[in-house]
């Protein structure tokens, strides 16, 4: 008889976002007349910028022609995507990517996932709290994480490193030495950020300490402040220890388009010289058939002059809105961070509310809905996120709610 890999009974519950879209969902059918102000998935809304539909008109057009037409895509990407890549996010930052190194996928999220698999199941892995759950979940899945623990809402096995207001929601070095440390800043989900030297500072703890560093950079594009770094290769060493993840969803508006590269850099070896490089291209060219053609010329049209600036207008649009969120939320008494170089905004609950009994209180009374902190982990215990991904409109409404609750 078959068996199962027991590791995925060990999860608790469904995946965050689906326990809240089940919750919405029995809301909305109860209550058909109200109408919810959406604040809480990191899903934007503003349209694809005209550079990029422009770019996808015409692949799609070259799709139709035998001549132009492309069937699978490269292991790694196409090269007129990686080489942009390369140019615009790395070497004109003074980092040294090279397009060799750059692994195109449809997202960060599946990245973020799958890269736990080139490592040994006996790694131990360190997370900031409160974390992405990807990070966590799938390395609950690997069978890395050890038993779950339903009072305290941890894993034996993982190395937790509380973010919390007494250290400005940025990680502390942990006691205990990890294998794999996993870093995402600006961070999601409370929006915080470090400086390039607090980076640097864990690029010297990982080479000497031999550990690699996951580093998710997904909402770089968002960074406003001079002294935090777009990528971690901004620091010296950074090539030694560092894995790179990126997308397209936050920065160009892909989140139904999907699009995002992981950086493996060649000097990234193990004790033995084995190069991750080489091991992230065998897997990704035996699990991955390639982004499709026409997305990945949409995202080669991200680079181009005009598509830099329709981009940037958009995430001026969204910041906006975050610090509409945050002066508003201000002003009504809450005590917040985030939202200067990330689009969340991270509350305290009042009153001493949990995360899920203000996640009710703000749907029934309000009609808004946020993601609860502790879905995150448990120092998120108390916290609140809210997304600027909405409309300048519905996100002035929003706060217009929560001031008369």
């Amino acid at each position: 008889m078959f068996k199962i890999n027991d590791n995925y009974l060990k999860l608790p519950g469904s995946y965050l976002f689906s326990t809240i879209a089940k919750k919405v969902n029995a809301y909305s059918e109860a209550n058909p007349d109200k109408n919810i102000i959406r604040l809480g998935i990191g899903d934007v809304t503003q349209p694809l910028a005209p550079a990029i539909i422009d770019s996808l008109h015409k692949a799609v057009d070259e799709m139709g022609h035998a001549e132009t037409f492309h069937g699978y895509a490269p292991d790694l990407g196409y090269e007129f995507l990686r080489n942009a890549i390369a140019k615009n996010d790395y070497q004109d930052r003074g980092a040294d990517i090279k397009a060799d190194e750059i692994f195109v996928s449809d997202g960060a999220k599946c990245d973020s996932g799958n890269i736990q698999e080139i490592f040994a199941q006996d790694n131990k892995i360190a997370v900031c709290d409160p974390v992405y759950p990807v990070y966590v979940d799938t390395n609950v899945m690997a069978g890395r994480a050890g038993t779950y623990d339903k009072a305290t809402e941890t894993w034996s096995d993982v190395i937790y490193m509380p973010c919390t207001a007494e250290n400005n929601f940025a990680p502390d070095f942990p006691s205990e030495v990890p294998d794999i440390i996993y870093l995402c800043f600006p961070n999601n989900p409370t929006g915080s950020t470090i400086t390039k030297d607090q980076l640097q500072g864990w690029v010297d703890y990982a080479n000497k300490n031999g550990c690699v560093i996951i580093y998710d950079a997904a909402y770089e594009a968002y960074i406003s402040e001079d002294n935090v770094a777009h990528t971690i290769y901004e620091c010296e060493g950074a090539r030694e220890c560092a894995i790179e993840l990126h997308s397209f969803s936050k920065n160009a508006g892909f989140t139904g388009t999907r699009l995002g590269f992981t950086i493996v850099p060649k000097q990234l070896v193990d004790s033995n010289g084995t190069m991750l490089n080489s091991l992230w291209a065998r897997r990704h060219g035996t699990k991955f058939n390639g982004a499709p053609y026409i997305i990945q010329r949409a995202g080669e049209a991200v680079y181009s002059e005009a598509g830099k600036a329709q981009t940037k207008e958009q995430i001026a649009y969204y910041m906006k809105n975050a610090k509409v969120i945050k002066e508003g939320l201000k002003e009504a008494g809450y005590s917040v961070s985030g939202g200067v170089n990330a689009p969340y905004i991270w509350l305290k609950t009042p009153d001493n509310m949990s995360s899920w009994d203000f996640f009710d209180y703000l749907l029934e009374k309000a009609n808004v809905l946020g993601t609860p902190g502790s879905g995150f982990g448990p120092s998120g215990e108390g916290y609140f996120r809210l997304t600027a991904f909405g409309s300048y409109e519905n996100t002035l409404a929003a706060l217009e709610r929560i001031k008369k609750m």
